[in-house]
């Protein structure tokens, strides 16, 4: 089986994982909203959330992406054994940072939380404070899981990485379901560790498929370790950048009115979605297949790969914002409104959503180039981009909040991702050489015009349907909604032979023929 083939099927593999698992984040979603709603007490929920998270995904993230070519590295110059040994005093060490880390969160998280959320007062304030150290212990699970998914990635192991979000939303759900009217929002915060100690029991089978061997040697000196920590370096900051980002506009959130963070979040979250279950699979797979084209110098095959991998995210996330766009309200009906969910919150949420579907196309981009960057050992430019990226979303989002409240952070959001993925794109020019980008514009055009004429369909269509209030009926209007869309977008596409599509026709073809 061809490389290519083998990551086509790969992609293929992880997206059906990937595509379960968020529909079991979506469940989750959707209970918390109906459970929690959308109001102070969510505010300070998604806050502390988000400020356990904060530390592991700086390390998961930074560690995990260098992990694999000086992985790759070791097992090339000292062979198997000396990589797991080499991997093993990594988890010794990331063991020994994330107990660090727990301990100093706990004892300044009411300073964490007035970071985070500026204008948090009075028992909203005490809230969030007692949900982050409740839930501080994900850190030290997550950072684990991280190093383990590097680890497995390099041996070509990449299903246990889907299907590790399985058991955590599994958890998330059953604690929903069955034991919000005992333990309250405090509960749902201890079911926060459980479901990440459940990521990391999934990845144990696979750990041991690998005959990985665990050793209790702390070497903070080791040369591939600290390697690993210096290339690091860089992606952490750049990753600390990206939820710097988030930091600054749910701070700015806590100074509106009650539910504008738990919007944003919600919205946000609608967003990932699209992301996590397409472009994270396409991203996942084609960064071994850049780094070993980086690693030969093979510049011509990098550029060819870059290219067709942009093309396939065009293809996927421009149809994608325009449907978002048009069917904004009913997904969040579908998604959330129930319970103690209500018809402002909706609104509310709509509107971010919208905004936040706007620079789909930029954070996409941008998670293919940072890989470009990373394969070619180069973590100093994603840093940079980040920072300025930072710049730009704090500056429009003082200018947007007056204006748009916190509709206006989410559309700053989306300007200042748009922009940095154009310094990405022409920084690379520099890089490994002029990029001709004129088959990029193309497939960026007819996906476009593809696009439009797929939501004046679609916008049409539902202008016809009465909306219903079954839950169930108003799942079916959307997915017949989404159908149309959907085969609306492939025809219009298909007529204007983009490359890619014409290259996937051929494949069905020929397993035709086979059969």
């Amino acid at each position: 089986m061809s490389q290519s083939k083998k990551a086509t099927k790969t992609v293929i593999i992880l997206l059906v994982f990937s595509i379960i698992s968020k529909l079991l984040g979506f469940i989750r979603e959707s209970l918390i909203a109906a459970k929690f709603g959308s109001g102070s007490e969510t505010d300070a929920l998604f806050i502390a959330l988000t400020t356990t998270t904060l530390f592991t995904v700086f390390i998961t993230n930074a560690i995990s992406t260098t992990m694999i070519p000086v992985l790759s590295e070791i097992e090339f110059n000292e062979g198997k054994p000396a990589k797991r040994k080499h991997a093993s005093k990594l988890v010794n060490i990331i063991i020994v940072v994330s107990g660090a880390i727990v301990i100093v969160s706990w004892i300044f998280a009411p300073l964490i939380v007035k970071v985070m959320a500026s204008g948090f007062k009075g028992e909203q304030f005490q809230l969030a404070v007692k949900l982050t150290r409740i839930g501080l212990p994900v850190i030290f699970f997550a950072n684990l899981v991280g190093v383990f998914r590097g680890y497995l990635q390099d041996e070509s192991m990449f299903i246990e990485s889907a299907v590790a979000d399985f058991p955590l939303n599994l958890t998330y759900i059953a604690y929903l379901i069955f034991f919000t009217s005992i333990f309250g929002i405090d509960g749902l915060m201890v079911a926060s560790v459980i479901a990440a100690g459940t990521q990391l029991l999934v990845q144990i089978p696979g750990i041991k498929k690998t005959k990985f061997k665990y050793s209790f040697a702390l070497d903070f000196k080791d040369k591939y370790v600290r390697k690993i920590i210096i290339l690091s370096t860089p992606v952490l900051i750049s990753v600390a950048i990206n939820d710097i980002n988030k930091i600054v506009d749910r701070s700015l959130a806590s100074t509106l009115i009650p539910g504008s963070i738990s919007s944003l979040n919600y919205a946000s979250r609608l967003n990932l979605l699209i992301l996590e279950v397409f472009v994270k699979s396409i991203t996942t797979v084609i960064f071994p297949i850049l780094s070993k084209e980086a690693s030969k110098e093979n510049y011509s095959g990098l550029k060819t790969t870059m290219k067709h991998s942009i093309n396939v995210i065009i293809m996927i996330i421009i149809p994608a914002t325009v449907g978002i766009t048009v069917l904004a309200e009913r997904i969040v009906v579908v998604a959330f409104q129930r319970g103690v969910f209500d018809t402002v919150a909706t609104q509310m949420t709509t509107g971010a959503l919208i905004f936040y579907s706007l620079g789909l196309i930029g954070t996409a981009i941008r998670l293919l180039l940072n890989k470009v960057y990373y394969s070619l050992q180069d973590t100093k430019t994603p840093m940079i981009n980040g920072l300025i990226s930072i710049g730009l979303n704090i500056v429009l989002n003082l200018i947007l909040i007056r204006f748009m409240q916190h509709n206006g952070l989410a559309l700053a959001t989306s300007i200042a991702g748009i922009i940095s993925t154009g310094y990405l794109m022409f920084g690379l020019n520099k890089r490994i050489g002029k990029i001709e980008y004129r088959n990029v514009l193309n497939c960026f055009v007819k996906s476009l015009i593809a696009s439009l004429i797929m939501g004046i369909i679609v916008y049409t269509v539902n202008g016809f349907l009465i909306s219903s209030s079954g839950f169930i009926n108003q799942v079916i209007q959307l997915l017949g909604l989404v159908v149309i869309g959907g085969l609306t977008y492939f025809v219009a596409i298909s007529l204007m032979r983009v490359d890619e599509i014409s290259w996937f026709m051929r494949q069905i073809k020929k397993r035709k023929k086979k059969n």
